[in-house]
């Protein structure tokens, strides 16, 4: 008889990397949130991610932050767990964000390294350790270079290991070399945030993924690494490719992730961004596939 060993997977396995709803005038819209939130949790989602890249995190408030971590908690309870995005430039803004989420409910943080100052790795380190110190929560390592300009390098990730409340990483790197290498040596749940190498990473050893994809296709998403684990890896492969054209629009084809998301389910962005065209919006609702 074979038996499967899986990794650590401290915040679940099938996470949505939740938008943030507003209203048609641009206000947080914690109805709509908690109506998503209920739907993701419903179709296969057991972790949602708030406050990150897809929740448009540069343009909310820190109370609009608060109050949305604090409205899915609420909704979802012990059916899912709620990892509120934290980061910020600032060490001392951070910790402020975390202690709040954790009074409001957040099961989890991910924490994304500081941007625009590019910090040296020795400070890459450090903040990371100071915001973990700051609560009782456990975080997630937000690695995501292309965004804040520094990467959280091989040995920076091995140090990070020792923290008892560092206990995960969202992957955005791609860098499953270096991914591999820290997975190898170290307890930490690797998480995707690259849709399109979800599969990849779980075959390598990943935990699971926190997905953009999976806020308009969460059983779709989910379906590729149910196969995987079956284990079926010629069926997770067909089901994988049949979400690739999806994939490839939402999050390779020139729009951010919000935006893609945010016009399939029909809500409005926040400037900077800029909602898809009718015909960005009508070749994505074409690739969609269909539901497992």
């Amino acid at each position: 008889m074979t038996t499967t060993t899986h990794p650590p997977r401290p915040f679940g396995r099938a996470l949505c990397a939740m938008v943030t709803p507003f209203t048609k005038t641009y206000e947080l819209d914690l109805a709509a949130a908690r109506e998503l939130a209920a739907h993701l949790v419903d179709n296969g989602c057991d972790g949602l991610v708030l406050n990150g890249t897809t929740g448009e995190s540069p343009t909310t408030s820190d109370e609009e932050k608060t109050a949305l971590v604090r409205a899915v908690a609420e909704e979802v309870g012990d059916r899912a767990t709620v990892v509120a995005g934290v980061g910020s430039a600032s060490t001392a803004d951070t910790v402020a964000l975390a202690r709040v989420a954790e009074r409001a409910g957040a099961d989890g943080l991910l924490v994304v390294t500081p941007y625009f100052s590019r910090p040296p790795q020795d400070a890459v380190e450090a903040h990371f350790c100071t915001v973990a110190d700051a609560t009782g929560l456990p975080v997630m390592l937000y690695d995501i270079p292309g965004r804040t300009g520094t990467r959280i390098e091989v040995d920076t990730m091995l140090a990070l290991a020792e923290h008892e409340r560092i206990v995960a990483v969202k992957d955005c790197a791609y860098d499953l070399l270096g991914a591999t290498k820290v997975m190898g040596r170290t307890s930490l749940a690797y998480y995707s945030g690259c849709d399109e190498l979800n599969l990849a990473l779980s075959a390598l050893g990943g935990a699971g993924y926190v997905s953009t994809v999976a806020n308009v296709a969460p059983r779709a998403v989910r379906a590729v690494l149910d196969a995987f684990e079956e284990p079926a890896p010629g069926e997770a492969a067909r089901l994988n490719q049949l979400l690739l054209p999806l994939t490839e629009l939402m999050m390779s084809a020139g729009l951010p992730g919000a935006v893609t998301a945010k016009a399939l389910l029909g809500h409005p962005v926040r400037e900077p961004l800029r909602p898809a065209t009718p015909a960005e919006t009508a070749r994505l609702r074409a690739a969609l596939p269909p539901t497992p």
